[in-house]
């Protein structure tokens, strides 16, 4: 019996967020996923932290070292993609259900480790509009500002989610068949509709789509 076995060309980390190798081209990964850089939605006013060290071996009093760090509290967006066909072909079509899941609670919990234990920047996401769709990649620019929602001590949350519902809807509509869109998902508006349950939804819209 003569038979064909195929096996993925790499790990899922790999197959992810890809490599290069400069002097072995065959060693190259195209990345699956692509992240945008996170920018606030609204303008934004810079805090500033000023800060000492001390040198506990020095017999000299005083400061051994003194800066200062901007901050800020801000409302912000972040696009991500994760591209299922390119997915599909460097793991040669295995475990494809169990790495979306994985890189979707990835996304959801991973905030940036940097001065965690001074600052403390764990927020998870508030909101998020997931598409399942074979067209082009979409990210929303914010190009105008957005700004407070009335009275005055509303925030920059709602308006935020308003602008990018706004222009995704309108893409969708102007792309027609081009957007190619199988299903999508609006997290964090439903306290019912959990992250275990939004994974299950992309899995079975994912499933979907392979099937057209």
């Amino acid at each position: 019996m003569i038979g064909k076995v195929e096996f993925a060309i790499d790990a899922v980390d790999i197959a992810l967020f890809g490599r290069m190798v400069a002097q072995a081209a065959k060693l190259n990964v195209e990345a699956a996923s692509s992240f945008a850089h996170a920018i606030s939605t609204h303008k934004v006013t810079n805090e500033v932290e000023f800060f000492t060290a001390l040198d506990d071996n020095s017999e000299e009093p005083g400061s051994a070292h003194m800066g200062s760090l901007e901050f800020n509290a801000a409302t912000y967006y972040r696009y991500v993609s994760l591209d299922i066909g390119q997915l599909w072909q460097t793991l040669d079509g295995q475990h494809i259900p169990d790495t979306v899941e994985s890189f979707v609670k990835a996304l959801y919990v991973a905030v940036p480790s940097a001065r965690q234990t001074t600052q403390s920047g764990a927020s998870p996401w508030e909101f998020a509009r997931v598409y399942v769709r074979k067209g082009q990649r979409l990210q929303v620019p914010f190009e105008m500002a957005v700004t407070a929602v009335k009275p005055a001590n509303g925030g920059f949350l709602e308006p935020s989610k308003n602008e990018m519902r706004q222009y995704l809807d309108k893409k969708e509509k102007l792309s027609g068949s081009l957007f190619g869109k199988v299903k999508n998902f609006d997290f964090g508006d439903d306290e019912q509709f959990d992250i275990d349950q939004l994974i299950v939804g992309i899995k079975s819209a994912i499933e979907e789509g392979s099937q057209k």
